[in-house]
Order: C-alpha cells, then sequence, then structure tokens
C-alpha cells in the first residue's frame, strides 16, 4: 500500500495564504536542518528533505500551486509531474538557486557565487567615544578635547607592512584576487562557493618578511588629542560625527569616522522634552492673589514675569523662544513651561497668624469661628459618665 503523501503546506509549516517570502523562509530553514551533507547517512532526514523540496517546488510555482489548492496530489498524478514522488518530480520553475546559495554559504563557511571580491577599497570601521556635558553645555553648544587612540601609516615602511627593502607579494594561493573557489559535491550536484582567501585574508597580498615597527599591519597606533565642537541643542544619546578620524581603511578604502556619543547630565531644576525645557517655580499666596512681578530662573538666567491677580496653584505659563535651540537652524528655539506652585509657611510668627485671622474674618471665612467649633468638640469629648448621664434627666 503507497504511503500517504502529506499535504504540503502541512510539510513547510505555513497556512495557505502564506505569501512567497513565508514560503522560502519556512523551506530554507528545513532544507539547512535535513540537507544530506548535514546529515551524512540519515535516511530519515534524506527522507524529510526531499519531503520539503518536493512541497517547496509545488507551492512555489503559481501555476502548480492554483493546481494542487484545486486537486490537491491528485493534480500531478499519471504523468502530470511524475508518479514516483520525489525521483521523478519536475521541479522547473522552482527557485532554488538563492536558498541553496545561502545554505551552502552557512554549511562550508563561504560567501554565495559571485559575491563581490573581499580585496576591493573598503572604508575603515567607526570608533566610537562618549563625553559628558552640562545641561547648560547641551543647550547653546561647547568645545571639548577628547584623546583618542588613532592608527597613522607606519613611516618605518610607509604603510605598506614589509620590511624595509622588501616589498608584499602576491597571494600564490588565490592570485592576488583575494578569494578562493571551493567546489562542493551536494545533493544537487556540483556547487561551487567563494570564500575569503585563508593565506592573505582577503587582501591579495602575503608579507613575507613584516615590518618591525607595526609587525606588518602597516600602521602605528598613538594617542591624540582631538578638539570636538558639539553643536547647541544636541541631547542625551545623540552622536557628533567627525569624519576621517576612524580605522584605515582597507586596500586604500577610506577611513572610517569618529563617532562621539553625548550624555547630558540631569538638572536640579530644568527638564528637557524635545526642544521644549519643563520647571516649576514658587510663589507665595500674597502673590497669587494680589498679583505680583516674579523672578523666574531660565537657562538665559532670570526674567521678570508679572503673576496676574487671583492666580491659582500649578498653573502653567510658556515663556517663549526660552527652550533649546533646534539642532538644524539654530536661531529658532523651544519655549519654556513654567509651573507656578503656591508655598504654604510652614512656621508663622504670632503677629503673622493674627494678621491671617484677620484676613479669613475680612474675607468672610472666620478662622477663629472655626477655632471655637473644634474648642467646643473637644470640651465634649472631655466630659466624664456622671455629666452625660446629668444632661439625660436634665432633658
Amino acid at each position: 500500500m503507497a504511503e500517504t503523501k502529506r499535504d504540503y503546506y502541512e510539510v513547510l509549516g505555513v497556512d495557505k495564504n502564506a505569501d512567497d517570502a513565508a514560503l522560502k523562509k519556512a523551506y530554507r530553514a528545513l532544507a539547512k536542518k535535513y540537507h544530506p551533507d548535514m546529515n551524512p547517512g540519515d535516511s530519515e532526514a534524506e527522507k524529510k528533505f526531499k519531503e520539503a523540496s518536493e512541497a517547496y517546488a509545488v507551492l512555489s510555482d503559481p501555476d502548480k500551486r492554483r493546481q494542487y489548492d484545486q486537486f490537491g496530489h491528485a493534480a500531478f498524478e499519471g504523468g502530470a509531474g511524475g508518479a514516483g514522488g520525489f525521483g521523478g518530480f519536475s521541479f522547473d520553475g522552482a527557485d532554488f538557486g538563492d536558498i541553496f546559495g545561502d545554505i551552502f554559504g552557512d554549511l562550508f563557511g563561504a560567501g554565495r557565487r559571485g559575491g563581490r571580491a573581499n580585496n576591493g577599497p573598503m572604508k575603515g570601521a567607526n570608533i566610537r567615544k562618549g563625553v559628558r556635558i552640562t545641561f547648560e553645555e547641551a543647550i547653546f553648544g561647547c568645545e571639548k578635547e577628547l584623546e583618542v587612540v588613532i592608527k597613522d601609516p607606519c613611516s618605518t615602511c610607509s604603510g605598506t607592512g614589509a620590511k624595509p627593502g622588501t616589498s608584499p607579494e602576491t597571494c600564490s594561493k588565490c592570485g592576488g584576487k583575494g578569494q578562493v573557489v571551493y567546489t562542493q559535491q551536494s545533493f544537487f550536484g556540483t556547487v561551487q562557493n567563494v570564500q575569503t582567501c585563508p593565506d592573505c585574508h582577503g587582501s591579495g597580498k602575503i608579507i613575507k618578511e613584516k615590518c618591525s615597527d607595526c609587525g606588518g599591519t602597516g600602521y602605528v597606533a598613538s594617542r591624540k588629542k582631538i578638539q570636538v565642537s558639539i553643536p547647541a541643542g544636541i541631547d542625551n544619546g545623540q552622536s557628533v560625527r567627525i569624519r576621517d578620524k576612524g580605522e584605515p581603511g582597507v586596500n586604500g578604502g577610506p577611513r572610517g569616522d569618529l563617532l562621539v556619543e553625548v550624555t547630558v547630565s540631569r538638572h536640579s531644576i530644568f527638564q528637557r522634552q524635545d526642544v521644549h525645557i519643563f520647571s516649576t517655580a514658587p510663589i507665595t499666596f500674597a502673590q497669587a492673589a494680589l498679583g505680583a512681578d516674579v523672578r523666574i530662573k531660565t537657562v538665559d538666567g532670570e526674567v521678570i514675569y508679572n503673576v496676574k491677580p487671583g492666580t491659582k496653584t500649578d498653573t502653567k505659563v510658556r515663556l517663549k523662544n526660552k527652550g533649546v535651540p533646534s539642532l538644524r537652524n539654530p536661531q529658532l528655539r523651544g519655549d519654556h513651561y513654567v509651573t507656578l506652585v503656591i508655598q504654604t509657611p510652614e512656621k508663622l510668627s504670632s503677629e503673622a497668624k493674627e494678621a491671617l485671622r484677620k484676613f479669613d474674618e475680612l474675607t468672610g471665612n472666620s478662622l477663629k469661628a472655626a477655632e471655637d467649633v473644634t474648642d467646643g468638640e473637644k470640651k465634649k469629648k472631655k466630659k466624664g459618665f456622671m455629666d452625660k448621664l446629668k444632661e439625660t434627666f436634665e432633658d
């Protein structure tokens, strides 16, 4: 009895609405897991690999997938696609090229066929350096001096890496290409893979006698001081890029860059959100009730703000153009938002207390009356059992 084939969608582990990208991703994972070269002598793995390949061959082809969705496996029986299972199945139109290029690259450490030569000019790596600045320095910008390790061409060998009087030679293994081609016998036949040359490490050159000063690298590292201009308006976590101060390029490529990562210290009064600044300012009850000119601290110094009569606590006011300069246009600035908080005095003199009582009476909210009520309640609480009993019989 012939073995019943599993549903192709089930084999790949995708639903029936899966797009091409999902199909390819699912098949790539299965092919990499069950490939015969990764599981030598494992007949079960080979079986699953064949099953996944057959499923992908059908579902990746629009016409075959349409037939399969309508008729199932019967669409390819009786000669339509080969009745002999995987061995006789037609893979015309199935896109295996990119998938197996990736798989073999992973399996054998090789790059994809036809890739760019590794010995071409390449830009050097970037260097990262951190700097801490104050809140005010972030607002207005500043100059900082940093000490950075920079590699310069070796003066002894003029950057060749070879001992003076000698020169680098062309690598005999790769012929100066920086890459070698390996032929791999796979389940689908002969596959060629490109890999970085292990002898010259992709440079295409071999240095037999290395320079004693640079060790054959062609560069000498030294500490240098660099002036960095921190722009006005920079925020915490942002970076300043300094061109051509990174690692040297490879094979004539340009230098990398120096990335100065900025950390802004917290401020005791101000908080920042984008280009706006936020803070609180204390005012007295008299200033809030009567109105007054008060001094408010900003990053530009103190400014005079006129508090309107009857101002309530937590009132927010805006000081225009007292915020953070825009990085793109330093002439444009955000605003400073200030929350006015009425301060309640904790210690009062007897004269001040009397003045407040008088104020309360004049405004119709007698503090003395409230105190009398409180005193009466206290006296009631002090009455004993006999007093309460006497009151009961009197009633």
